[in-house]
């Protein structure tokens, strides 16, 4: 049984997916062909597409890897990362946005695949084929992480069986994107950004103030040998200092090159409704990119002081990647209200995850209708029949990705 403070955890992650599944449903009917539901009619507006791109990105290393690592060894790692995604993502908008979407515009691509045979004038569509083969190859099994990490929230939670609460996430999900298509997920994804900052701001207050205020964090901090140096991690095992790489600092810098590849933020440079705007998406979704990244680094800062006060368990491994799981938690023993914004809390972390599977979901589809039914195989089909499979693909894509997700101890990366 819930007490009442999970009552109204429950209660606030069940109002967030109502607010989801409508926003879906009110865009379920200003899709009038396959283009509208995979790019929207190019109809997104400049903060949409900034934040929508962001959050999609993000994922849940934001709420849950970046502070872990950063409770974990101190600023070296996850600060070193932190720049290379920050300058990775500024780059990509500033060298590929425009590009992108006026060539899109111009050859009529309204996916990655379709661009590549059109830029290149590939009339047997085999660099649409290939293109498209491997987003389905990667984006299945990590729709398929999505899923598995929304059960897995829930399971901890609640303790709902994993299956079940892993199918109910899968399935509001791909109601929402099946539903209203890019516009719908691009809406969430901006919707879900907007909980994800709330979330991050509210712990990193809570928690501080809790830990005794900033001049406790960093009294206990500066006492971890290398924990606040960027050429040297703190290592919990020894409590010593051990020296970061040149080599460690440029691989962990060039994950940002990673961005320039990634299909799902790629299609929201095509998706906005005028290139001009695109200036104005590059510095928004830059600066929320550095503070959230910066904000999520000092909550795993912060964790350390309230693990050394008892507030919270002491963490190692991965479970320092449930830092605010544990600051929600606590909140939620204060009293109702903070209970409510505890369930904020939790329904950010959710829409970390939700606001990637959605839009790989999406990507992952195309790539199956679009580019190999209809490219491939030449199928000519009516718009209305082209909605149905778009439709329908999406839903074969992720009864996919749950047939892969059933193992609650499966890994995409082990």
């Amino acid at each position: 049984m819930l007490d009442s403070a999970g009552i109204c955890i429950l209660g606030t992650i069940i109002a967030y997916l109502l607010i989801v599944l409508i926003i879906g449903f009110h865009y379920a009917r200003k899709n009038e062909s396959a283009s509208d539901f995979y790019l929207g009619g190019r109809k997104l507006g400049p903060l949409v597409t900034a934040m929508s791109a962001e959050a999609s990105d993000m994922s849940s290393y934001l709420l849950m890897g970046l502070p872990g690592l950063a409770y974990l060894s101190g600023l070296a790692d996850v600060g070193w990362t932190a720049i290379g995604l920050a300058a990775g993502t500024y780059l990509n908008w500033l060298l590929t946005a425009k590009r992108l979407r006026r060539y899109t515009h111009v050859t009529k691509s309204f996916t990655i695949p379709q661009f590549f045979s059109n830029r290149y004038h590939d009339k047997k569509n085999i660099l649409s084929v290939i293109a498209a083969v491997l987003i389905i190859i990667f984006f299945v099994p990590y729709t398929a992480s999505g899923f598995a990490a929304c059960g897995k929230l829930f399971h901890s939670l609640f303790g709902i069986n994993y299956m079940t609460a892993m199918i109910i996430s899968a399935i509001v999900i791909v109601a929402y994107t099946t539903a209203g298509g890019f516009l719908a997920a691009s809406t969430t994804d901006f919707v879900q950004g907007i909980i994800m900052t709330i979330a991050i701001v509210f712990v990193l207050v809570f928690s501080t103030i809790s830990a005794g205020g900033v001049g406790a964090v960093i009294d206990n901090v500066r006492n971890l040998p290398g924990y606040l140096s960027f050429t040297h991690t703190y290592v919990e095992a020894s409590q010593s200092a051990e020296p970061y790489s040149a080599l460690k600092i440029v691989s962990t810098l060039a994950w940002g090159l990673g961005y320039f590849g990634m299909p799902h933020i790629l299609l929201r440079f095509m998706a906005i409704e005028d290139e001009k705007k695109l200036k104005v998406s590059r510095r928004v979704a830059s600066v929320w990119v550095v503070i959230a990244m910066g904000v999520a680094i000092l909550i795993g800062v912060v964790g350390r002081q309230m693990s050394a006060t008892g507030l919270i368990a002491s963490l190692s491994g991965s479970e320092t990647e449930t830092i605010i799981v544990k600051v929600a938690h606590l909140l939620s023993t204060y009293g109702a209200f903070p209970a409510i914004m505890a369930g904020l809390i939790l329904a950010g972390i959710l829409a970390s995850t939700m606001s990637t599977s959605d839009s790989q979901l999406l990507a992952a589809s195309s790539s199956v209708s679009q580019n190999i039914l209809q490219e491939a195989f030449h199928l000519n089909l009516s718009k209305r029949a082209s909605m149905i499979a778009a439709r329908l693909t999406v839903v074969v894509v992720a009864i996919l990705g749950i047939v892969i997700a059933r193992d609650p101890n499966s890994s995409v990366f082990g």
